[in-house]
């Protein structure tokens, strides 16, 4: 069985960091290309980060460019998502996926797999 659990979400002020957790159970996890993705209340589920099994390609959203950044632990099964310089528009529900297929920008059909999610809220 699959399963894909993040941690690491809350409630922070603008401008602040956190760091958001991926671990993956159950299938091969280098095989696989990790997404980021985010839904706030009323918009569409987005594609905010991603990065290829082998961690040499990743790509951004130009919303988070230069202030998020992903990366993976293959040797943990784990990838991660660290967030600078937080904005009140990011605040959302963060879900990591994988996907058997690399493509960029992503296409949220690819992923198969997706963890429960974990809340970002950021005041202002």
């Amino acid at each position: 069985q699959v399963q894909l659990v993040e941690s690491g979400g809350g409630s922070v002020q603008a401008g602040g960091s956190l760091r958001l957790s991926c671990t993956v159970s159950g299938l091969t996890f280098d095989d696989y290309t990790m997404g980021w993705f985010r839904q706030a209340p009323g918009k569409e589920r987005e594609a905010v980060a991603c990065i290829k099994w082998s961690g040499g390609l990743t790509y951004y959203a130009d919303s988070v460019k230069g202030r998020f950044t992903i990366s993976r632990d293959n040797a943990k099964n784990t990838a991660y998502m660290q967030m600078n310089s937080l904005k009140p528009e990011d605040t959302a529900m963060y879900y990591c996926a994988a996907s058997s297929i690399w493509r960029s920008p992503p296409y949220t059909p690819d992923f198969h797999y997706w963890g429960q999610g974990t809340q970002v809220t950021v005041s202002s």
